[in-house]
């Protein structure tokens, strides 16, 4: 059975990783967009504005998956710990 310094570390550890996967993923759009949207393109052919569009709203349930999933359970165990 794990003890609730375990479990607050795992939920540490997941927010970071996937907050960095979030940063990381944000940058590259900021910076790269056009590289993304050629690589992605040769699989995927679409309009510009609908990748935007769609990489947007990827970001976007990302972020709140990672609060919801991640974030929100490791502050409620460093609350009760």
């Amino acid at each position: 059975m794990m003890d609730i310094n375990t479990v607050r570390t795992f939920f540490l550890w997941c927010t970071i990783v996937n907050g960095g996967l979030l940063i990381l993923s944000s940058l590259m759009l900021a910076f790269a967009g056009d590289w993304v949207f050629r690589a992605h393109g040769k699989l995927f052919p679409m309009a510009r504005e609908t990748f935007n569009g769609v990489l947007y709203g990827f970001l976007g349930v990302f972020k709140v998956v990672v609060i919801v999933f991640n974030l929100t359970p490791y502050i409620a165990l460093v609350i009760v710990g």
